[in-house]
C-alpha cells in the first residue's frame, strides 16, 4: 500500500492523539530508569521545554506540536519566532528562549559587538513585552583570539547590556558548547570560562545556558559542575551521550539523577530538550519529559 501525503498526515494525527492522551493520563512507560509510575501526571518540579528539533520530521503543524506540548505538561519551546508567539500563548506556552545573534561571530571579538548587540538588545525588548524569560547569547570562535582576550571582550560587551536586560527582566544566557566534537574553535566551552565571565560582568541577568550534552562531551562531571555553578545557571539543554539523541537507556547520561540535583539545588529556570530524535518524535518526547519529572 502506497500512503499519500493526506494518509501520512492522518496517521501521524492519529498517533499525537493516542500518545497525548496517554501522557495526560500519567500512564505512558518511561524506560526502567526513570522511575515514573503508571497513572501519575508530571509533578513538575523540573519546568520543561522543548527545542523545534525534538519533532523530527513529524508532519505536524505548529499548532498541532503545541497542542502536544501542553498536553505533555511541557511549558514552553526554546528558539521560536515572535509571529509565533500568539499560538504559543494559546495553548498556555512560552518562549522559554529567545534567539538574538549567530554563533560563528559572537562577543569574543570587538569588531562584533555592534551588529550582537543590536540584535540582543532586540531580543531583549521583544522578550521582555511579552513577559518571556530568556534570550541566548554566544561567545561565537576564537579565530585566533586567546581565551583571555577573548573573555575581557564578552565581559566588555556584556557590560552594556546588563543593565537594559535588568531593568526589563530578562535574563542573557550564553550558551556552553563542546569544541571537541561539535563546534570546532568555540569560545565558551568550559563552565569555569563561562563563569568567570559571569562574575565579571556582575548582573543577576547575565547567565549560562549549560547544555548537558555539551558539557559531558566536553568536560565531564555534570552534578559536581551544576552544584559548584548554579547560581550561574540560567538555561538548560538535554541531550543523550553520544550522538545527541534521544534520552533513553542508550546512552550514558543518568538524567533523572541529573534532574534529582537540579530539583534539590532549587533550580528554577528551564529545562529543554534538545535532541535529534531516531524512533517515533513523540513517543521520545513523551519518554524525555517522563523521564526528567523526578
Amino acid at each position: 500500500m502506497v500512503l499519500t501525503h493526506a494518509s501520512t498526515r492522518r496517521t501521524w494525527l492519529k498517533r499525537l492523539t493516542a500518545v497525548a492522551a496517554l501522557a495526560a493520563s500519567g500512564a505512558g512507560r518511561a524506560p526502567a530508569f526513570a522511575q515514573t509510575q503508571p497513572g501519575t501526571a508530571l509533578k513538575g518540579r523540573i519546568r520543561q521545554g522543548v527545542c523545534p528539533g525534538v519533532f523530527g520530521k513529524a508532519p505536524l503543524s505548529f499548532e498541532q506540536k503545541c497542542d502536544f506540548c501542553a498536553k505533555l505538561g511541557i511549558r514552553g519551546m526554546d528558539f521560536i519566532g515572535a509571529g509565533d508567539w500568539p499560538t504559543l500563548k494559546k495553548y498556555g506556552l512560552i518562549c522559554t528562549l529567545t534567539r538574538s545573534h549567530g554563533l560563528a561571530k559572537g562577543i569574543n571579538h570587538k569588531e562584533n559587538h555592534a551588529e550582537c548587540l543590536a540584535a540582543i538588545r532586540s531580543g531583549i525588548e521583544t522578550s521582555a513585552a511579552a513577559g518571556y524569560p530568556n534570550v541566548i547569547c554566544l561567545s561565537g570562535l576564537r579565530a585566533g583570539i586567546s581565551d583571555e582576550v577573548g573573555a575581557d571582550n564578552c565581559v566588555e560587551a556584556l557590560k552594556q547590556v546588563s543593565a537594559f536586560a535588568e531593568e526589563k527582566k530578562v535574563t542573557l544566557c550564553m550558551e556552553l558548547l563542546n569544541s571537541k566534537r561539535n563546534h570546532p574553535d568555540y569560545q565558551c566551552d568550559h563552565t569555569a570560562w563561562g563563569v568567570d565571565v559571569c562574575k565579571r560582568v556582575g548582573s543577576p541577568r547575565v547567565k549560562l545556558l549549560y547544555d548537558i550534552y555539551h558539557m559531558q562531551v566536553q568536560e565531564g562531571d555534570v552534578i559536581a559542575t551544576l552544584k559548584e555553578f548554579m547560581p550561574y545557571i540560567g538555561h538548560i539543554h538535554t541531550a543523550g551521550v553520544p550522538g545527541r539523541h534521544e534520552i533513553d537507556d542508550s546512552q550514558e547520561l543518568n538524567y533523572p539523577a541529573i534532574m534529582r540535583a537540579l530539583a534539590e539545588l532549587k533550580y528554577d529556570g528551564y529545562v529543554s530538550h534538545e535532541y535529534t530524535p531516531t524512533k517515533d518524535p513523540l513517543a521520545s518526547l513523551t519518554q524525555a519529559a517522563q523521564t526528567c519529572d523526578v
